[in-house]
């Protein structure tokens, strides 16, 4: 009774807009239907129940434009319950929430701009719309629909075209595959357009796979970065992203209850483009040491999405490969330390499977120790490998920056060290203690992680 009521009202307000005047004389009756003055742009302001259509399309002051122009436009308008009905499916709270382009996409979609066409013209087929795509048309006995809309206020007739009030949003095919399955959270919200972009661009297998229900036939888990979490990790190119992409999608439904519990060391996690590493011990999940995990079991038809801050990126270089780089950089660093380790004939135990916790000194670090280009030139190997090994952990495990605890460490060489906070006491307890530094935490290999520290850490006194 609501929607009819609702209904009735738009009718009579509309009808206002569009009425018929009478006259006569002593000689004859005659009927005169005056040309409509409101063009529909017009038309859709003077009616509250298409305000949010309204505030949809002044967005695009091209639509707007095009619609106050001269023409023959047939415009299917989708009211203001329509357009809640859409968010409460697309699980977006506002028009607002919508990214531009697909925004702009869907209202075109409702745009016929060959023909002005009466509710009683139209018969069963099909028409192209604005946007390129083709929209079902059905005329029987009970009414009109337009891609399964419902004509519910037929021929309201505007100065450039005539406008039909229609009972829901009409998607466009090239869309509705997308609507709740676990793309559409980042699809229609504007937060998520670069994810969106870098699957657009990768191979069409990507989205393809997002859309399904997994290899295994499990559903699948989207951890999904926002805008903020490409920026983050540095991304400003998403062609080609397709690695980084399969890295953020597990095979199988795995809710946040569902993740392991982390212990001294990250959980290993096969995803689509390899092994993620995740610490959950109670507090917000963390991935790869500085991903968080900032909202968690948003559903999806063929699966779960956790939303994180910062993008995953699989490594690419071993250890050695990180020091050697950086080492070669224009302005390098790790120099002592890739000459320490092939001094010391560790170079193939850190290439190795591993995986290895590395706290690797900086130059200055090791400068500072007295550990120069000469030292290092003159000492044995012996003499290295106690000092080099007491800066790897013991066990073989990954432990990212959000798995460090306080308390003692054992490494490599046997001799534990004392983690403070972002310190660390060395096994000969001398002070200063070494800091972490924040800004090169979690320089993730494939064969461990490294942290890099301020100071090198002695075994002895």
């Amino acid at each position: 009774m609501k929607n009819f009521t609702k209904i009735i009202k738009l009718f009579f307000l509309l009808a206002g807009l569009i009425f018929i005047v009478a006259c006569s004389d002593d000689d004859d009756n005659t009927i005169m239907i005056p040309e409509p003055t409101n063009n529909i742009v017009e038309l859709a302001q003077s009616t509250p129940e298409l305000s949010d259509l309204v505030r949809a399309l002044v967005k695009f002051p091209d639509l707007v434009e095009l619609l106050s122009n001269d023409g023959t436009f047939t415009v299917f308008a989708p009211t203001n319950d329509a357009f809640d009905a859409l968010l409460d499916v697309i699980g977006q709270g506002d028009i607002d929430d919508l990214p531009e382009a697909v925004l702009k996409n869907v209202l075109q979609y409702h745009v016929f701009v060959d023909a002005a066409v009466e509710a009683s013209a139209v018969t069963t087929g099909s028409i192209t719309m604005a946007n390129g795509e083709s929209a079902a048309l059905v005329s029987d006995s009970n009414g009109v629909t337009a891609q399964g809309a419902q004509v519910i206020l037929p021929d309201v007739l505007g100065s450039n075209g005539i406008v039909h009030v229609i009972n829901n949003v009409m998607v466009p095919p090239s869309i509705l595959p997308i609507v709740g399955t676990i793309v559409a959270p980042a699809y229609f919200n504007r937060e998520f357009t670069t994810l969106i972009a870098a699957v657009q661009a990768a191979d069409p297998g990507i989205l393809d796979l997002l859309l399904s229900n997994g290899p295994n036939d499990n559903g699948l888990t989207l951890f999904a970065p926002t805008n903020d979490a490409f920026t983050a990790a540095g991304i400003t190119d998403v062609n080609g992203a397709d690695a980084i992409l399969a890295y953020h999608v597990i095979d199988g439904t795995i809710m946040k209850d569902m993740l392991p519990t982390s212990g001294i060391a990250a959980t290993e996690v096969p995803t689509l483009g390899g092994n993620i590493y995740v610490t959950n011990n109670g507090g917000d999940v963390s991935i790869n040491g500085s991903t968080t995990v900032t909202a968690t079991n948003i559903p999806g038809s063929n699966g779960v999405v956790h939303v994180i801050n910062r993008t995953l990126v699989p490594p690419t270089q071993d250890i050695v490969d990180i020091v050697s780089e950086f080492a070669g950089a224009s302005t390098p660093e790790f120099t002592l330390l890739a000459a320490a380790l092939t001094k010391a004939g560790l170079i193939g135990t850190l290439q190795g499977d591993g995986p290895f916790t590395v706290f690797a000194p900086t130059d200055a670090a090791f400068l500072a120790a007295g550990v120069n280009q000469a030292f290092i030139d003159a000492a044995a190997p012996a003499d290295l490998i106690p000092i080099l090994t007491h800066h790897v952990v013991e066990p073989s495990v990954y432990v990212f920056s959000s798995d460090v605890a306080d308390g003692l460490v054992p490494m490599l060489n046997g001799t534990d060290v004392t983690i403070s906070g972002l310190t660390i006491l060395d096994g000969g307890g001398n002070t200063p203690p070494a800091n972490l530094v924040p800004s090169l935490l979690d320089v993730h290999a494939t064969n461990g992680v490294i942290h890099v520290i301020d100071k090198v850490l002695l075994p002895t006194s």
